[in-house]
């Protein structure tokens, strides 16, 4: 939870800005508030709310980061079933409890250093790669803030940033401390080892029915009947009301109209610039690139790299600029072009996406198939609300589907998989969402219309349900002779290298015990702790590392069944490398989590002092049912 807090400004509120993330304002839920609503904070942190606008805007903005970074959009169901919105506040709370102990103690953040802050965020930067005022004021307005309201944001998290230096700055682990890492992570270890299979154990005899029965009834989940319910169920999807829907010609031009930047996608260049002091000396770098100087080259003579730009559209540069840089082809440099800034510039073009332009007619039935999908929605919450009134009146579930135009039908038996008590098919729609809800849902209670991620809508009663019953041996022999023969293998293949490494360790030798099964003895590689493979699994290579030299250790074989016996046959610690600048890197990150742990158990003990109190119904209206 507090690796965000520790990033850049110790907050994610800097970080949002490299997505440059774009906020719905009807979201924000202001209507609530001019609605009179008392109590307006999703939690309190020794007396000091967070506020639900406040803490809506940032899940919206959460919402959108996540999406950018997924390179897809984020549905509220998946951000619920993730844990996001509940995330997001136990980090508001740490924070707001170390903003708490932050005024008590009086720390604060100087304009200067505030505005210093602010200046330094690259998403704040205009062409010119410096602080520009409309292009803050732009970002500032897509994610929801206003000028003050970010300012006070900022300052809050540079004061906190003084507390955590105070708690974690200059910490550093001490060198026994290093060492014992050191020397427990680097190991490595060398062994001997026999593989122990199945056909060192010869034939299992079959056990009497006696004992068959036993293991029948000690596993009652393998050979038992499934669950069965009988299940009434309505049902109504998007194809049953999307014939119904018409959508006019001046529909779809408003949809084209409204979302003309999906169809009509400028061009766009990636540029890279080197920026000169005086016209002179930008003159003089393209006179050289003429003669054949490469670019790279111009960029070092003048002091550095080509800085890159990033993609841009027309619109992105001044017209002037514009005309000139959209004219060049892939690598072209410009000539000198004078910047906002009064400097000089030379432009290189990196890559070319050429624009895209979709027509009306061309997008017609991409966006009459779009319109019809929208209203196909709200025609099936029109149905469902309709249905749950019906239903409200007492009507039974066929009947008040009936009433409002959904389907309805009853399997009298199916299990978790839509499958009858013979094995077939049942009826039952071939959708996981459907099966789920019918073995979620309380026999003998109807839910409200439930959508599943096809789209359709159900309604579940369970009218009862066939509990499992425990299969007749002579149902099921075969497979449990199979089972129990399997686990017996197993036991015995354990108890058998138990027994063998016991041996080796009597006579500290595997080559007897070779001899006796004709199993080869066989050198491993280099093993350390994370050692895995397909003959040391992670158990003997845990084993191995805890064992003394020349002891033997039985354990598992990768995932085969088979065993292992293996004896240590070597040692090796590295030299502890103090001056290594890989050490030093290792033993930086050490110290950093070790002071973050420090700077957690602080805050979880400022967090129980202070005390915390959650509003779970004003938390459920931002993220649904995961705030419960």
């Amino acid at each position: 939870m507090l690796q965000e807090m520790r990033k850049y400004t110790k907050s994610w509120i800097a970080n949002i800005f490299l997505g440059l993330l774009t906020l719905s304002f009807v979201s924000w839920g202001v209507g609530d508030i001019l609605r009179g609503r008392v109590d307006t904070a999703v939690a309190k942190v020794g007396g000091t709310s967070i506020e639900e606008v406040m803490f809506r805007r940032d899940y919206s903005n959460l919402l959108r980061q996540a999406g950018q970074e997924r390179g897809k959009a984020l549905s509220s169901e998946e951000a619920r079933r993730e844990g996001l919105g509940n995330s997001l506040l136990e980090q508001d709370i740490s924070q707001t409890a170390l903003d708490n102990v932050v005024q008590k103690l009086g720390l604060t953040a100087s304009d200067t250093t505030v505005t210093a802050e602010i200046q330094r965020i690259p998403a704040f930067a205009g062409l010119t790669g410096q602080f520009d005022r409309a292009t803050f004021q732009q970002a500032l307005q897509r994610i929801g803030y206003n000028e003050q309201g970010f300012i006070e944001r900022m300052r809050a998290d540079l004061s906190r940033n003084q507390l955590m230096l105070a708690l974690e700055g200059g910490f550093e682990v001490p060198p026994g401390y290093a060492r014992m890492l050191f020397s427990y992570f680097t190991e490595v270890r060398a062994a001997d080892y026999i593989v122990i299979d199945a056909k060192t154990l010869g034939p299992i005899a079959a056990p009497a029915d006696a004992v068959l029965a036993a293991y029948v009834k000690a596993h009652p989940n393998s050979f038992s009947t499934p669950e069965y319910r009988d299940v009434t169920f309505a049902w109504i999807g998007p194809d049953d009301v999307a014939p119904s829907i018409a959508v006019g010609d001046d529909q779809i031009k408003a949809a084209y109209d409204n979302n003309i930047s999906q169809y009509v996608i400028p061009e766009k260049r990636e540029l890279e610039q080197i920026r000169f002091k005086t016209q002179a000396e930008a003159e003089a770098a393209s006179a050289k690139l003429k003669a054949g100087t490469a670019y790279e080259q111009v960029a070092a003579a003048n002091g550095g790299k080509p800085e890159e730009i990033g993609e841009l559209v027309a619109d992105d540069l001044d017209p002037a600029q514009a005309k000139v840089v959209f004219a060049l082809p892939q690598n072209g440099v410009s000539p000198p072009l004078k910047a906002a800034s009064g400097q000089w510039v030379l432009f290189r073009v990196v890559k070319i996406t050429p624009g895209v332009t979709k027509s009306l007619d061309q997008a017609r039935n991409e966006i009459k198939a779009g319109l019809i999908q929208e209203l196909a929605q709200s025609k099936l919450t029109e149905i469902t609300n309709a249905y749950i009134d019906a239903s409200s009146k007492g009507l039974p579930l066929a009947e008040a589907a009936k009433q409002v135009g959904m389907h309805s039908m009853r399997i009298s038996a199916m299990d978790a998989n839509g499958l009858a008590p013979d094995g077939s098919k049942t009826t039952a729609p071939d959708d996981a969402d459907f099966r789920s809800m019918v073995f979620r849902a309380e026999p003998g209670e109807e839910g409200d219309p439930q959508p599943s991620k096809t789209g359709i809508y159900y309604v579940i009663s369970v009218n009862g349900s066939t509990p499992p019953k425990l299969r007749p041996l002579d149902q099921v022999r075969d497979q449990a002779l199979a089972a129990w023969t399997a686990e017996q293998r197993a036991i015995l293949l354990k108890k058998r290298a138990q027994e063998f490494a016991a041996e080796a360790n009597r006579t500290h030798s595997l080559e007897a015990i070779a001899k006796a099964i004709g199993a080869k003895i066989a050198a491993s590689p280099a093993l350390n702790h994370s050692s895995s493979d397909e003959v040391f699994s992670a158990s003997l290579v845990s084993a191995l590392f805890q064992a003394k030299p020349g002891e033997a250790v039985a354990g598992p074989k990768g995932k085969s069944g088979d065993w292992v016996v293996a004896q240590v046959t070597g040692i090796l610690h590295p030299p502890l490398p103090l001056n290594s600048p890989g050490f030093r890197s290792a033993l930086d990150q050490i110290s950093q989590s070790v002071a973050g742990g420090v700077t957690e158990s602080y805050v979880a003990d400022e967090r129980a002092k202070q005390g915390v109190t959650y509003n779970a119904k004003l938390l459920n209206s931002v993220v649904g049912s995961e705030g419960s």
